[in-house]
């Protein structure tokens, strides 16, 4: 029986993240815990996150949740950044009016604009919210079972863009291209919700709790 601790700042999907980890593993023990002792003792940890940038990087800094995962990050284990969780992991935000981040990966987080277009030059909505293909840029272990070009389902209004194009495992356009998945070394990252994307999501949680942690 392994563990997993899905870190609980107030700014997550908790419910949905560990009932679908308790889904696709019944044998894992599943904490949701801001306990800095669970987490340094989980086998694997899971960093959610919802809503504006600003408020989840105070509660990250306030609550010390920034050295929990920094700790996480440099004991080897699996890690797992989910949403505002893996935007959380850049440099810096454009949201509220610019954001410093937790700087794990090099790059910011854009908005998409008021004037987003597809190809034709037909409006987009803000927030991008739905489904949408994921092509992969890296045959990453926790893409095990999932054929590129499947469907995720995302919501947020920013994106991620990576700094170094080696580090990105998924790609995905809504009128511009901007990475979706992200990996180095034992973390891997991604802006759409694994938990809310039925078969591909959950084969997707499936093979982190699967994952040793190695590429």
């Amino acid at each position: 029986m392994g563990t997993i601790a899905v870190i609980d700042y107030g700014m997550g999907n908790l419910h949905s993240v560990a009932k679908a980890l308790e889904h696709v593993s019944p044998e894992t023990e599943v904490w949701v815990t801001n306990d800095p002792a669970k987490v340094a003792a989980a086998d694997r940890v899971l960093l959610p996150g919802v809503g504006a940038i600003r408020d989840c990087m105070k509660e990250i800094i306030d609550q010390g949740v920034d050295k929990e995962v920094r700790d996480a990050i440099a004991s080897g284990k699996p890690f797992l950044g989910i949403c505002v969780g893996m935007q959380a992991l850049m440099d810096f935000s454009e949201e509220n009016g610019g954001v410093d981040c937790l700087g794990h990966f090099g790059g910011k987080v854009k908005f998409f604009g008021d004037n987003l277009a597809d190809g034709n030059g037909e409006k987009l909505k803000v927030p991008h919210m739905g489904w949408n293909r994921v092509e992969h840029s890296f045959d990453h272990p926790l893409w095990k079972d999932i054929n590129s070009g499947e469907r995720f389902y995302f919501v947020h209004s920013y994106y991620v863009q990576a700094q170094n194009r080696d580090q990105v495992a998924g790609s995905c356009e809504y009128g511009v291209p901007f990475d979706v998945a992200l990996y180095r070394d034992n973390v891997f990252l991604t802006q759409f919700h694994p938990e809310k994307s039925h078969t591909a999501g959950l084969q997707l949680l499936k093979n982190f709790l699967n994952w040793n942690g190695t590429v």
